[in-house]
């Protein structure tokens, strides 16, 4: 039995999705991780934290019961798994004088209308944006903006759930109904709507990990989105080089997002548009990016968000001297697809031998089939209910353009129903 009583402990607030890659990455580092579950049941939506990984599991119910439980196992350190975890996060790892990005931004990093508006009060261009709690009053005031077309979208989700892009003001009030009677992705009800001026121009993602203020930019990936059922669906996230144009720009952009919010410590995932008067914010979250995969990013880029989250609150002086104030440099191009489905209907069978054939595809890295025989598969109208991702990296750019235009093809057969 491994000797754990000298090994550093951290706390991993809702270590959902890729939250799932911080346990091993701060083991590798010597650390143990203990999970702090946010919400008294789990959020069945996203990929479960697997807690056979951790030393334990404590069920949140108020932050003095959790601070004292964290407290007497002397964690070091409070990191945030996935979005859901974040404000928790900051709450406790300032309570616990750990590491902390503060309470001061924590409502904005997560309600959108406060995210933009705290963007628009530092000077920094973004959307124009009304926040409703009815159809009517959000459709009055698209009236009012006189442009279009008008994004309208939940308040606190993520993964472009819920996301509507619309045309016209009755578009906009039929949107703000379907948002206003369903529930998010962390399956709370969605009792305010928002809407938001359209932003022009291509979309980025600009990944980040902090330590003591000093940033290091992970990634810079372009979005390229396909008209599926009716939705403008995230396709291939293309990751760019670091000196390519408008890179540079949106670094710079990023920076000043990232300081107003006063993140020093961890991981950002920042997504924006290339708007044509220039960088404009999309929205922000304090956690991993939702594709990252640190095997696939350490071929692809030469580093991982995980292993550098780790050694950012395990060293942090180390992590300054190497990627302090510093740009990533691209090993080799890449490309993560989120194939969509047309189809529906229950899965009786997962069919292998296109799987292998979709393996075997010289740039294709790993394939992630997300579902299994006896689940519903479901048409696509966001990133949740793309039932594949693949990740694509290679030396030359047209052989993954032919692979992926070969698993486009190949796509459907992958689930039988």
């Amino acid at each position: 039995m491994t000797d754990t009583a000298s090994r550093p402990l951290v706390a991993i607030v809702d270590g959902y999705s890729t939250g799932n890659f911080l346990p091993t990455a701060f083991n590798t580092r010597g650390a143990d991780v203990v999970h702090v579950q946010s919400t008294p049941e789990w959020l069945t939506s996203m990929l479960l934290p697997d807690l056979s990984h951790y030393v334990g599991n404590i069920v949140h119910t108020s932050i003095e019961k959790t601070v004292a439980e964290l407290s007497a196992r002397g964690v070091i350190a409070v990191v945030a798994g996935q979005e859901p975890g974040v404000p928790l996060t900051d709450e406790l790892s300032t309570a616990l004088g750990v590491a902390s990005n503060g309470t001061t931004h924590s409502k904005a990093k997560r309600d959108k209308f406060a995210m933009t508006e705290t963007v628009r009060a530092a000077g920094i261009r973004c959307a124009a944006q009304h926040v409703a709690t009815t159809a009517d009053a959000l459709a009055e005031w698209a009236g009012a903006l006189g442009t279009t077309p008008v994004v309208v979208k939940p308040l606190s989700s993520a993964s472009t759930d819920g996301v509507h892009i619309c045309d016209d003001v009755d578009a906009v009030r039929t949107a703000a109904q379907s948002v206003l009677s369903t529930r998010d992705i962390f399956d709370l009800p969605n009792r305010h709507v928002l809407g938001q001026s359209y932003l022009d121009g291509d979309e980025y993602i600009v990944d980040t990990v902090s330590a003591q203020g000093r940033r290091f930019v992970v990634g810079v990936w372009r979005y390229q989105k396909n008209l599926v059922n009716g939705k403008n669906i995230y396709d291939r996230d293309v990751l760019m080089p670091a000196d390519e144009d408008p890179v540079p720009e949106l670094i710079a952009y990023t920076d000043r997002v990232l300081d107003t919010f006063g993140i020093d410590w961890g991981p950002t995932h920042t997504e924006l548009k290339m708007t044509s008067n220039g960088p404009a914010l999309v929205e922000i979250g304090a956690r991993s990016n939702g594709n990252m995969n640190p095997g696939f990013h350490d071929v692809c880029l030469g580093h991982n968000q995980a292993d550098l989250i780790a050694l950012a609150h395990l060293d942090p002086g180390r992590f300054v001297d190497e990627y302090g104030d510093r740009v990533y440099h691209m090993r080799q191009p890449a490309v993560v697809y989120n194939a969509p489905s047309t189809r529906s209907g229950v899965i009786t069978a997962i069919d292998e031998a296109t799987v292998k054939e979709i393996e075997q595809l010289e740039t294709v890295h790993l394939l992630s089939v997300k579902l299994a025989p006896g689940k519903e598969l479901k048409q696509t109208i966001d990133l949740l209910t793309s039932p594949l991702r693949v990740f694509l990296t290679g030396p030359r750019e047209e052989a993954i353009d032919a692979d992926y235009h070969r698993v486009r093809a190949l796509k459907d057969k992958v689930y039988r129903i």
